[in-house]
């Protein structure tokens, strides 16, 4: 296209007045700062959700089957061992999930307490996030015991103990109520504290408990195998997304979440910052793609007699303007290449050597550098959100110059 090798030409070349070569270098640079920030941006906020993410997989499941009304599944234990004869699945257990009161020597605390069998730790890594004594389901005279979340256990004042339990209280999900005795209303049993678990997450550590499987079913007033979900993991290598629709298919009426769904609202909070970031930052990238409008109202006026002998020659005033509106896509589009090339590597040299630090306490902090995560579907994104502002850029100074 005649045009678009014109459009060029004009941008590499030199600059009559050199104070059009100064802006047209401002403009550009501009254009590329903002890009730079929208791409190191979203791969910060990318490696945070992975950093939570993989704070998640210590105690979420790879996949867990909820079902889509009630909380309460029958027949858990059998369900779940034929979900485990699935080719792709390596266990699956069932689980008990409900809201307790915990007493421990005079501190009340409300948590959410967790019935898991004694191969729990093969379905999720919990055992590796104890701080504190040991994940274990009872002692050595197998008396029932638990591990608490760290929060749990300051605000309770717990530390593993083998003579001090601590008690748990659930209202009665079945039969009747007496007035007459009020504490007739609660379930109650106690565990022993074998472990303190922390995972770095402020949701996940504030107040929760693992207990027996039998002792949660007891407390919550499950019968016959009654469970709250089925938790399972899969063989490595296996497909993820293949082994939810056969898992689902195979109980039919189920919901099956992976970790992200388990968490939906924690990474819902984040994917919702980063896209109001990102909105921002597309502001002030528009801001400075306008930039280039005066950059190419000077070369329009420097430009004047080369458009006058182009329409001498026959070139229609539609055809003198669509080089300029290529002027100004290309400007940008250099601009935004620029941008993106220099924040993906700066984001690649920061995931590999850490450049910049967080603030805080070292020993407070689990990370000491700011997580980031390259993602092309984001460079993608940026790069459409570039090409249309230099489109609309060059579609204002096409214009211009049809006016000239």
């Amino acid at each position: 296209m005649v045009a678009l090798r014109i459009a060029l030409r004009y941008l590499f070349s030199k600059k009559k007045h050199n104070a059009v070569n100064v802006i047209s270098i401002v403009s550009i640079a501009g254009v590329a700062v903002a890009t730079l920030a929208i791409v190191c941006v979203l791969s910060v906020f990318n490696g945070f959700s992975r950093l939570a993410l993989s704070r998640m997989s210590l105690i979420d499941p790879q996949l867990k089957a909820v079902p889509e009304q009630g909380k309460v599944l029958p027949r858990g234990d059998s369900l779940a061992r034929i979900v485990t004869e699935l080719p792709d699945v390596a266990l699956a257990v069932a689980t008990v999930s409900d809201q307790a009161l915990a007493i421990f020597r005079g501190h009340q605390l409300p948590l959410t307490v967790h019935g898991v069998p004694e191969s729990y730790t093969q379905v999720a890594a919990v055992d590796s996030a104890i701080i504190d004594g040991v994940f274990a389901l009872a002692d050595e005279y197998g008396y029932p015991a638990g591990a608490l979340s760290v929060g749990a256990a300051l605000n309770l004042g717990a530390r593993p103990n083998p003579y001090e339990p601590v008690a748990f209280y659930a209202p009665r999900r079945v039969g009747r109520i007496n007035p007459a005795n009020p504490m007739g209303a609660f379930t109650s049993d106690s565990v022993l504290v074998a472990g303190v678990w922390q995972v770095n997450d402020a949701d996940a550590d504030e107040a929760a408990a693992y207990i027996p499987l039998e002792v949660a079913r007891q407390l919550f007033d499950y019968q016959d195998g009654e469970a709250s979900a089925i938790e399972i993991t899969l063989h490595p290598g296996a497909d993820e997304s293949q082994a939810k629709t056969e898992i689902e298919n195979k109980l039919g009426g189920w919901r099956v979440l992976d970790r992200l769904e388990q968490q939906s609202g924690s990474f819902s909070i984040i994917a919702i910052e980063k896209w109001i970031t990102f909105l921002m930052l597309a502001f002030i990238l528009l801001i400075a793609a306008f930039n280039v409008v005066s950059t190419l109202s000077m070369v329009i006026i420097e430009k004047r007699d080369d458009m006058a002998t182009l329409r001498a020659l026959g070139a229609t005033p539609r055809r003198v303007s669509a080089i300029f509106t290529w002027e100004g896509w290309l400007i940008s589009m250099l601009g935004g290449m620029i941008g993106i090339v220099t924040g993906s590597l700066l984001c690649l040299g920061q995931e590999q050597w850490g450049w910049l630090k967080l603030n805080g306490d070292p020993t407070q902090l689990t990370i000491d550098t700011y997580p980031v995560d390259l993602q092309f579907p984001d460079l993608l994104i940026v790069l459409v959100l570039v090409a249309a502002a230099g489109l609309l850029v060059g579609l204002i100074t096409g214009r211009m110059a049809r006016t000239r």
